[in-house]
């Protein structure tokens, strides 16, 4: 397939503060939460800007997921300390704020038409993306407000009759979006496309692509923790810096994205080898605990993700090791501590956060007493499961 396009150029535009006593509002506490440690960003752009704060509290929701980020783990720990921000361990605010990162644009919804594959709602693209679909009309059929089941909508072809086919006549596709810039790099890892969970599999699409079609994709995050003398102990990752998405980010010890062909378990099992040099001896005990939920939208991305939590006890003496170059190295820290950094920063890939509130409410180091239990509860499940 020929791609037919007019190249588009993007500028990227950021403005910051003068350096000296840079301080950045806490907008969910109204509290100025203050860091004195080095911190980098490099955007990944033409113009391939880097800019050194001295003093900067790293923002997930105004930072691409392709920016990158340095901080050491001296300064992780630092803040991790109960002393760094007295009495707070009961203030759920910084929880909330985490979710909230997860769960943005709802007033965007109205936005997005249905993407319909055999009669069945598979996702949603935004309006004017769909408007770009339209020259590959032998595959994407568009349909205006005509009073139907699915008002405007974006259909596949219904000429395609195979999985097989679909895939790879989509997968062309793709490419030729990738290069129009629409979408990212293609990272050859290929999601399945069904209305739910379980459900027939339509066909399979590249994992960057999945966002642009509002296609429900899944995870599978793991804790690995350890329990000396009494206290219980996470297991946490520092991501690569040559990561394509949020490269220097913290991380739970193992997980990643269900990738068509492959069961919750058993991806599992594959990642706690790749990422942790967790042998399936041990893997292979791991447990299933549930499952969380969130709903992002930004600009033409539509994510309606949901992750399957697992946790793994781990032996004492067990020190994880990366296989595959995706994980800079790795810390034990006291989860009260892991609790204090998911509060207090915004350090963790966002999407893990939600996988360790999830771990602290199972673990008990958030309690019914503290305000707000029920609704931070309810919040993890923000996203839709059907």
């Amino acid at each position: 397939m020929a791609c037919n396009f007019h190249h588009l150029t993007q500028t990227i535009r950021l403005s910051f503060p003068p350096l000296h006593n840079f301080k950045v509002s806490d907008a969910f506490t109204n509290k100025s939460l203050i860091t004195t440690f080095p911190v980098r960003f490099s955007v990944h752009s033409s113009a391939k800007l880097t800019t050194s704060i001295r003093s900067l509290r790293v923002d997930t929701a105004s930072i691409s997921y392709r920016s990158s980020c340095t901080f050491t783990w001296d300064d992780v720990f630092r803040v991790s300390q109960p002393e760094y921000s007295p009495d707070d361990s009961s203030d759920l605010r910084g929880y909330f704020e985490k979710i909230k990162i997860c769960n943005r644009g709802s007033e965007m919804q109205s936005e997005f038409f249905p993407f319909i594959i055999e009669d069945q709602v598979a996702g949603y693209t935004h309006n004017r993306f769909a408007s770009h679909l339209r020259k590959y009309d032998d595959v994407f059929i568009y349909s205006g407000n005509n009073g139907g089941r699915f008002g405007s909508h974006v259909k596949l072809n219904s000429k395609l009759k195979t999985a097989d086919e679909r895939t790879r006549v989509v997968g062309e596709v793709i490419k030729c979006l990738a290069e129009e810039e629409l979408i990212p790099d293609i990272q050859n890892e290929l999601y399945p496309v069904a209305s739910t969970f379980g459900s027939p599999i339509f066909f399979s699409l590249d994992r960057a692509a999945a966002p642009y079609f509002g296609i429900k994709a899944y995870a599978v995050p793991l804790n690995g923790y350890v329990e000396k003398d009494g206290q219980k102990f996470l297991w946490i990752g520092k991501r690569s810096q040559v990561k394509s998405t949020y490269p220097g980010m913290l991380d739970i010890l193992a997980g990643g994205g269900l990738p068509h062909g492959i069961a919750c378990g058993e991806n599992i099992i594959k990642e706690c080898e790749e990422e942790a040099g967790i042998p399936r001896s041990i893997s292979n005990r791991a447990r299933p605990v549930g499952a969380v939920s969130y709903t992002d939208i930004n600009g033409f991305s539509y994510k309606r993700d949901v992750i399957f939590c697992y946790d793994l006890k781990l032996p004492e003496d067990f020190v994880p090791m990366n296989q595959d170059g995706e994980v800079e190295s790795f810390q034990l820290m006291p989860v009260a501590h892991v609790a204090n950094v998911i509060r207090r920063t915004e350090f963790f890939k966002p999407n893990c956060s939600l996988a360790i509130i999830d771990f602290l409410f199972r673990h008990g180091y958030i309690r019914p007493e503290y305000f707000g239990y029920l609704d931070l509860l309810q919040s993890l499940r923000r996203g839709d499961f059907s």
